[in-house]
């Protein structure tokens, strides 16, 4: 099974993000996200034995104590930068989100999960480049959009995902929800 960690979007930052996509997507023949797939990956996890599924439940239900995160979606960017792009990304500031992060990196490493090298950067990915293309009408319609804001909610629990690779793209399917106690 291949597994990460994230927080899941409401119905109306997806819808924002889906108007966001529909008006970029016509401008640049990259690797589209489909806005159901648009998450905040904490962890991501790789290979893990179905047979060890439930260790990996016990171990991420045991992070730790979070109060809800306060998390706004807003910005747009590239990876690594934008002269040799290979993500197009929406950026997320959620105070907190890092330090979950982390607990989950550690509680994934004690099971044999590889520990992060990298910082942890939260963001959505809108699409992935895979090849040098001109990005210019892209970067156009970007300065041409009224606002860079797409929603501000309060995260409750993360999740558990599967993603199965498929031709067409990633399917995630949620295998289990990890609660935040209420303050």
């Amino acid at each position: 099974m291949r597994l990460f960690v994230g927080l899941d979007l409401p119905a109306e930052t997806v819808r924002n993000l889906e108007a966001l996509l529909g008006r970029l997507r016509p401008t640049a023949r990259i690797h589209w996200s489909p806005p159901a797939n648009l998450h905040i990956t904490t962890k991501f996890i790789g290979e893990w034995p179905e047979a060890r599924i439930e260790e990996m439940k016990t171990a991420l239900a045991a992070v730790g104590q979070w109060a809800p995160i306060d998390v706004h979606v807003h910005r747009v960017g590239f990876f690594p930068n934008p002269h040799a792009p290979r993500v197009f990304w929406c950026g997320i500031e959620a105070p907190g989100l890092e330090a979950l992060a982390a607990a989950t990196d550690r509680a994934t490493a004690a099971l044999g999960v590889p520990a992060e090298t990298r910082p942890f950067s939260p963001h959505l990915t809108l699409a992935r480049i895979k090849e040098r293309l001109d990005l210019q009408p892209l970067r156009e319609a970007i300065a041409a959009l009224p606002a860079l804001e797409f929603g501000r909610f309060q995260a409750a629990s993360f999740f558990l995902y599967e993603s199965k690779l498929r031709p067409a793209g990633s399917v995630y399917t949620k295998l289990a929800e990890f609660r935040f106690p209420k303050p």
